[in-house]
């Protein structure tokens, strides 16, 4: 994937945010500008996030599973995953977040479990290592599948709930 790349895609948002934003790899625009979640599905992910009082630039980090964008914007393999996991495990190291979004399916069943289920189990909490996780649908999906947005919502109202209750100090 590097060969193909213009960009690293590394991630964006605030380095001490309680509040880590794991999607799966770089689309066409966050190649060529080096930041994840931008075009439409950034752009509706910034919303969602408006909703609840969240922002990259305030109070949440965003990364990726993987760092470059997979060719022809296929899902990352994983083999692909594997090389780029020592990044995303330093990110968290780093960040040290008590909640942990997992943005899309493949995503979620990297961090949650292999046989997750986005349509199924979204919006629902998993702890590991007392940290709070949830899978949610990745924008591109809403996009494709805008009657899945109330879902989406619900589930971002969910992750709210669980700000006030671990980590109230986000909203102060």
């Amino acid at each position: 994937m590097s060969k193909t790349r213009t960009n690293v895609v590394f991630g964006i948002g605030n380095p001490n945010a309680k509040i880590l934003f794991i999607g799966e790899g770089p689309g066409q625009n966050e190649d060529l500008t080096g930041i994840p979640f931008v075009g439409r599905g950034g752009k509706l992910l910034d919303k969602m996030l408006e909703e609840i009082n969240l922002s990259r630039e305030k109070n949440i980090y965003i990364a990726n599973m993987v760092k470059c964008r997979p060719p022809n914007n296929r899902d990352p393999l994983p083999e692909e995953i594997d090389c780029c996991i020592d990044y995303l495990r330093c990110q968290f190291k780093i960040i040290r977040p008590k909640i942990i979004v997992c943005v899309g399916r493949i995503a979620a069943m990297r961090i949650i479990k292999n046989d997750f289920r986005v349509t199924r189990e979204h919006g629902v909490w998993f702890t590991k290592k007392n940290v709070h996780i949830m899978g949610t649908f990745h924008p591109a999906a809403l996009l494709r599948n805008p009657n899945n947005l109330p879902q989406a919502q619900d589930d971002f109202k969910k992750l709210k709930e669980k700000i006030f209750e671990v980590a109230p100090e986000i909203y102060e």
